[in-house]
């Protein structure tokens, strides 16, 4: 489709060329549909730009930095120095190397990609900011998320969001991060690691949201790594540098990073000239096929609400192309699984409590694969019903993010815990956690001794 003066008409419209966005333009053109893609920056949007991807590739590096320095135990000795110009040109060549995949992808399933940004003239037409007008009959929106501000701490040279945490090409000396949620856990992890004297400030407390023995173990690693954790505090001011604290005490950083959050970006689309309508947050509202309550304007990923991660978006984006080509889909996993990439890793699916829950856990502290690792650090727990059906699986551990989709793929299939314990996992890997934890619940396990009544 060559766009002109003219309007022109689509059978999908795709706002926002993120994760959510391109899986939804990719498998609409999958199931012959006419689409376009509209995207104002980059395509991939934050997840491979500014978020996951630069995370987990920063991350990996100040591992890997890391562990060269710190592996005197394992007969390893190095004089190792950092490299911080050429950290960030892999890190970008990275992001950039997705983003041309996408745009492979997209050409290649015959998708139109519109640079610019899109603004709801109807239910069925689109300004766009290259002049020109674009009629379609479904509609999917994608446009994600953006840092949540606080008041008094506007971004500037010395303020910055996570984005731009993700983007320097040094290593501050000392870094002090608002909030203390998991991208204030990553980035502060991360850059401990690389050298940084890091300082959170955290409201409440590190991960309040999450199982509190998980969170035990990161925040003592988090402190091992040198990381100070000021807890149950807001901050009230800063000259720049200095940030002054509820509790009167002071912390101190090149720079400052604010990571409390993300609220859903619908700026700019004029949604008051459609049916679509949003939540008391400013989520817009949608069903389980992601449709909203305009019939031809569906919506995925953050824009939609909890959980903001990147694989809910992609899920979504399948939905609601398939039910936008006149498919019976719908939004109606059991599970979405969660991972925290901290030290050690942070991984669930599903549920840990509830009326009639029961818990099994095996220590890492027992498993040959992380004893040889030196890194025993974590556990896997199980929980499950009075029938013994799986119902939540927790694994904090090295690779813990890369053993949670079995964990998913057992709730959704209905999995017991006789079925976990009775599949062969092999020897030796962190996954034989999983297993031990089944067995543990079974009264049959093979690596520690629970003693006799």
């Amino acid at each position: 489709m060559v766009m002109g003066s003219l309007p022109e008409e689509v059978d999908l419209a795709v706002i926002g060329g993120g994760v959510g966005g391109y899986f939804a333009a990719i498998r609409g053109a999958q199931l012959g549909l006419s689409v376009a893609l509209v995207e104002k920056e980059k395509l991939g949007g934050h997840c491979l730009n500014y978020a996951c991807i630069p995370s987990k590739t920063m991350i990996h590096i100040s591992d890997v930095f890391y562990e060269a320095r710190s592996s005197e135990k394992l007969g390893i000795k190095a004089d190792i120095s950092l490299d911080a110009k050429k950290m960030y040109e892999w890190r970008m060549g990275v992001s950039k190397k997705l983003e041309d995949g996408v745009g492979f992808l997209c050409k290649s399933n015959g998708i139109e990609v519109i640079k610019g940004s899109a603004t709801f003239l109807s239910s069925n037409t689109l300004q766009l900011t290259n002049g020109t007008s674009l009629d379609f009959k479904k509609a999917i929106i994608a446009t994600g998320s953006e840092p949540t501000p606080i008041p008094g701490f506007g971004f500037s040279d010395t303020i910055i969001d996570y984005k731009k945490a993700l983007m320097l090409d040094f290593v501050p000396k000392s870094l002090v991060i608002i909030g203390a949620g998991y991208v204030a856990v990553e980035i502060g992890t991360m850059y401990a690691k690389l050298g940084s004297k890091v300082s959170i400030i955290a409201r409440s407390d590190l991960l309040s949201h999450f199982d509190k023995e998980a969170v035990s173990l990161v925040k003592k690693r988090m402190e091992e790594l040198g990381v100070k954790i000021f807890t149950g505090v807001t901050p009230l001011s800063h000259d720049g540098r200095s940030v002054k604290l509820s509790s009167g005490e002071i912390a101190e950083g090149d720079l400052i990073v604010v990571a409390i959050g993300l609220s859903p970006y619908t700026s700019g689309l004029s949604l008051d000239t459609t049916k679509v309508h949003l939540d008391n947050k400013g989520f817009i509202t949608v069903d389980s096929s992601m449709q909203t309550s305009d019939p031809n304007i569906f919506a995925v990923g953050d824009v939609v609400g909890s959980p903001l991660l990147a694989h809910k978006a992609m899920r979504q984006g399948i939905v609601a192309a398939e039910v936008a080509a006149g498919k019976n889909s719908a939004f109606d996993n059991v599970v979405i699984p969660a991972v925290i990439f901290s030290d050690p890793e942070i991984a669930i699916a599903g549920i840990l409590e509830g009326e009639g829950i029961t818990i099994s856990r095996f220590p890492l502290t027992a498993l040959g694969r992380a004893i040889a690792f030196g890194n025993t650090m974590g556990f896997a727990k199980i929980a499950f019903d009075k029938d013994n059906m799986v119902k939540g699986i927790e694994i904090v551990s090295p690779d813990a993010g890369a053993m949670i989709s079995e964990a998913a793929l057992a709730i959704e299939m209905g999995a017991t815990i006789e079925d976990i314990a009775d599949t062969i996992h092999p020897h030796p890997t962190f996954s034989e956690s999983i297993q031990e934890a089944a067995e543990e619940a079974l009264g049959r396990p093979m690596h520690f001794f629970i003693p006799k009544a």
